[in-house]
């Protein structure tokens, strides 16, 4: 096999707001897998809260020629060559991505066939960004009916996240989902879920930082279900956040790849937690490998490409709120002609 990689720099539609920063455009790393005449393709966006940037991704991604061997179908045998070398799991989530897509590509059929799964999923939700209490009732207004769910990030530190979430409901009947990425205390999250709760929230992602001891308190007292996802990584992670949570969070980029999001997927439902798929900024070649195993979960977070000014990779198809994966083989994704 052959291996090339690089950083693609992704514009977005509007400037995303979250607790912990704000930015215009994602910079993520892209792989292409070259085998017998079929090239797979694959991309993750580096979490640089947890140390991963799209250089060290990339330096990575040169380095790992070796660990593929000459079987793309040894996906097991691969990830435990890749996993000796630790950290950089955006990389290694983009190097398994193109694996299955060209392992689609060589015998004729899309990804979610090949893990005998169904072409479904429940609806992504979108993404209202942090923002004061009208403006995100506003952008909440403005959607029309493209979406069957909406994911209000909070985190403001202002004392306000609750109008925020009733400011909202003002001007939607639809479903509400909020993320607070990691920015209340036990204090603050046990003072706003009760009210939340009122107001027809679904869930709430998480609420406290990351390992806080106040969370298997919180688990026991909230009114909602809580899912976390900083606390949440790899299938080594998913028993200790039953202590604390009723549901998890995964990503690709955090997990690794496909293979390690499905391990996660069974080992949450043998210990009754809930399952939410999520994403990070990424274009249609990122969203196309999670929607591949959307129909395992409960929640679906994957607006990432919708978020984008223009996407580069379209192939991701949304259907009645639903992101659907294409029917093509492998992924099912191209780049954009003009790409």
């Amino acid at each position: 096999m052959e291996l090339s990689a690089r950083i693609a720099t992704l514009e977005l539609a509007d400037t995303f707001v979250i607790a912990r920063d704000a930015r215009d455009e994602a910079d993520v790393v892209q792989v292409e897998v070259r085998y017998e005449g079929h090239t797979g393709f694959g991309e993750a966006a580096p979490i640089d809260r947890y140390g991963e940037s799209a250089a060290s991704g990339l330096a990575f991604l040169k380095c790992s020629l070796d660990a593929l061997g000459n079987d793309p179908f040894a996906l097991e045998a691969i990830g435990l060559r890749l996993a000796e070398r630790p950290g950089e799991q955006a990389a290694k989530a983009a190097l398994d991505a193109a694996l299955h897509d060209l392992c689609g590509k060589l015998v004729e059929l899309p990804v979610w066939r090949l893990l005998g799964l169904p072409r479904a999923g429940p609806p992504t939700s979108w993404t209202i960004w942090l923002g004061d209490p009208d403006d995100m009732a506003r952008r909440a207004e403005r959607l029309g009916d493209r979406f069957r769910r909406l994911k209000l990030k909070l985190g403001g530190r202002d004392g306000a996240d609750v109008e925020r979430v009733r400011a909202v409901r003002r001007v939607t009947a639809l479903p509400l989902q909020v993320d607070v990425n990691e920015y209340w205390s036990l204090d603050e999250a046990l003072d706003a879920l009760p009210q939340l709760a009122e107001l027809g929230v679904e869930y709430c992602e998480q609420p406290l930082r990351a390992g806080d001891e106040g969370g298997v308190e919180l688990k026991a007292r909230s009114p909602l279900p809580i899912y976390v996802d900083e606390d949440c990584h790899t299938l080594a992670d998913v028993a200790s956040c039953a202590e604390r949570a009723h549901g998890i969070n995964i990503k690709l980029a955090k997990a690794g790849g496909i293979r390690e999001a499905v391990r996660m997927t069974h080992a949450a439902r043998a210990l009754g937690l809930g399952v939410m798929l999520g994403c990070m900024l990424e274009s249609g070649l990122g969203i196309a490998a999670a929607c591949q195993l959307a129909s395992l979960c409960d929640h679906v977070d994957l607006d990432g490409n919708l978020l984008l000014a223009d996407d580069p990779w379209p192939g991701v198809e949304l259907v009645d709120g639903v992101q659907l994966p294409s029917a093509a083989p492998g992924l099912g994704v191209r780049p954009a002609p003009e790409r």
